[in-house]
């Protein structure tokens, strides 16, 4: 761990513990920080001359900067009634809160809070997206990406253009790097579809990227499944069965690098591992292949801008073979991917845990979990 990740460390952990936010607690430390840099360093060296350039061999694997996460895991904080509550309600009390707790990055999950939180229930139109950028600047974080609205329409109707025109702009407003949504590109098997899928989402990833953004698409475990693209056919003229691609690897292949990207959800994705393991082969033999998450990101790993830092608890008793739980307290060799993953300071991993709302039971729950899973993305090493 290098002195420039040690002093970001302890920073963090000192604004934790005084309840100051990111913005604050810098606010507060500038001239401190600044005087102190000119003492060490001399007349002629700047802080930043003085400052490491990089992590050692056993650094960070999650520098303080690139910490996330995706909204949805506090889904229930950000729809909860500030006036029934003295939990953080509303899309402004939950960045505060993310932000004191150490967050650097969201990724949000809509624009829409609870009608009696500031700004009211929809925050999806020009001013609700200045207000939302007004309070990520208040407390230092960084919008990432959405997962919002992608046009189901092909060719797009004017009404599902002008949306999607309205949700870049918002976007740009925002700040962020990359818009996107939470499904995949297409529900089905069948190659024809996904044919279909990458002529659209080539046609929208040109206009996001004229935008000054990247157009992503986040997976599930069934996107990751065989493709159907081999015969015979079934009485509809569809193929039943595979050469053995994966149906994203397929839409990777097919789709412009320029201008579309994936957001890997690892946890699904290693529940594609457990799930997904064999396909009849056009042959009809049953060909058995183990899905690789980290192979599949190695070989073209700047088509991943963004991932899910999902962790999971191995449970062969469930369909998934995977039970949901804070990051850092599960199964999945987060070291391992990230050190593998290559393009070093290029990704942006975002917590998320579709479970963490605790309902009545546990209200705080989320947060409590965001708190500990931010730890744990602290405390990774590689």
């Amino acid at each position: 761990m290098s002195v420039y990740e040690e002093e970001m460390e302890s920073a963090g952990k000192l604004g934790r513990r005084l309840g100051l936010s990111r913005r604050q607690l810098l606010a507060a430390t500038t001239g401190m920080a600044a005087a102190a840099a000119i003492t060490a360093a001399g007349p002629m060296k700047s802080a930043a001359q003085a400052a490491p350039s990089g992590p050692g061999p056993n650094g960070l694997l999650i520098p303080p900067p690139r910490r996330g996460i995706i909204l949805y895991t506090v889904r229930d904080a950000i729809s909860r009634d500030p006036l029934s509550s003295n939990l953080p309600s509303g899309f402004r009390a939950v960045f505060e809160e993310l932000a004191r707790i150490g967050y650097a990055q969201i990724e949000f999950a809509g624009y829409s809070q609870h009608p009696n939180a500031e700004g009211g229930a929809s925050l999806e139109n020009v001013e609700g997206a200045r207000l939302l950028r007004s309070w990520l600047d208040d407390n230092g974080l960084v919008a990432q990406g959405n997962h919002g609205f992608i046009p189901s329409s092909w060719p797009l109707t004017q009404a599902d253009l002008d949306r999607f025109k309205l949700h870049l702009e918002i976007a740009n407003i925002l700040g962020m790097g990359h818009v996107g949504t939470g499904s995949d590109p297409t529900g089905t098997a069948y190659k024809a579809d996904w044919d279909r899928a990458a002529e659209k989402w080539n046609a929208l990833g040109e206009l996001a990227t004229a935008a000054g953004l990247k157009l992503y698409t986040h997976n599930h475990d069934v996107a990751y499944s065989f493709l159907l693209d081999s015969g015979p056919l079934d009485a509809q003229g569809r193929p039943t069965r595979s050469s053995g691609i994966r149906r994203l690897e397929y839409f990777l292949q097919i789709t412009d690098p320029k201008h579309v990207w994936l957001e890997m959800d690892i946890y699904w994705a290693h529940v594609a591992q457990y799930k997904h393991k064999t396909f009849t082969a056009p042959d009809g033999s049953t060909q058995t292949q183990i899905f690789d998450p980290l192979a599949v990101v190695r070989a073209q790993t700047k088509r991943f801008p963004l991932f899910h830092a999902k962790d999971g608890k191995i449970n062969t008793g469930t369909a998934n073979g995977y039970d949901m739980v804070p990051f850092g307290t599960g199964d999945i060799d987060y070291a391992k991917f990230f050190r593998g993953m290559g393009a070093k300071g290029y990704h942006h991993p975002m917590y998320e845990q579709d479970t963490a709302p605790g309902g009545n039971a546990n209200p705080a729950q989320s947060l409590q979990y965001a708190a500990l899973s931010y730890d744990n993305m602290s405390a990774l090493r590689g």
